[in-house]
């Protein structure tokens, strides 16, 4: 019965909020692969949503967006600039990043948080930045990343909230970490 009503309520959000979901783009053109992590608040160009198409295993967090058109140029040229946006497999994105058209991004690469992509990122690059750049390859990223691990604080999976964290380990975890970072599972 629970899961009726959390259907009916969410169709009912749809309509009544006019939003747009995964399979509206998708009908309209859009391409995802299998096995990718969508986030909420992911805003993807409706516009020319056709022009855009993900690989598998394409991680994007929270309230990136995926452009296909930059309207800049209308006041310019009276023309409206847009293009594809290809997301190769096994790429991440990190949170807000801006993808803007004509980018591809290769395979395996990772977009930092915040960045502004304006140029095509080569396979198993990190970038970063505004407009982004490359930094180091996914290799020493993840040789960086195993470094700092060793010095820092891991928790297990009882430290999520789908391992139903305690309060005691809440406030534990929040003393530990204060002002340096960690890890968990």
């Amino acid at each position: 019965m629970k899961r009726i009503f959390h259907f009916i309520r969410a169709r009912a959000r749809k309509v009544l909020l006019e939003e747009i979901w995964l399979e509206d783009y998708v009908k309209l053109g859009m391409k995802i692969g299998r096995d990718c992590s969508i986030q909420p608040g992911v805003i993807f160009d409706y516009s020319h949503c056709w022009l855009i198409e993900i690989g598998n295993r394409v991680t994007i967090a929270p309230e990136a967006y995926i452009l296909t058109h930059d309207t800049s140029s209308k006041s310019l040229i009276g023309y409206t600039r847009i293009g594809t946006v290809i997301i190769e497999d096994d790429v991440f994105i990190g949170a807000r990043a801006i993808i803007m058209p004509g980018v591809t991004i290769g395979k395996g690469a990772i977009v930092a948080a915040g960045s502004v992509v304006t140029k095509t990122v080569e396979s198993e690059m990190v970038v970063s930045g505004i407009p982004a750049i490359p930094i180091r390859s996914v290799t020493e990223q993840k040789s960086k990343l195993q470094q700092l691990m060793d010095s820092s604080k891991c928790y297990d999976e009882s430290y999520t909230l789908s391992g139903r964290i305690s309060a005691q380990k809440r406030e534990t975890m929040m003393r530990e970490l204060l002002g340096k970072s960690g890890f968990v599972r």
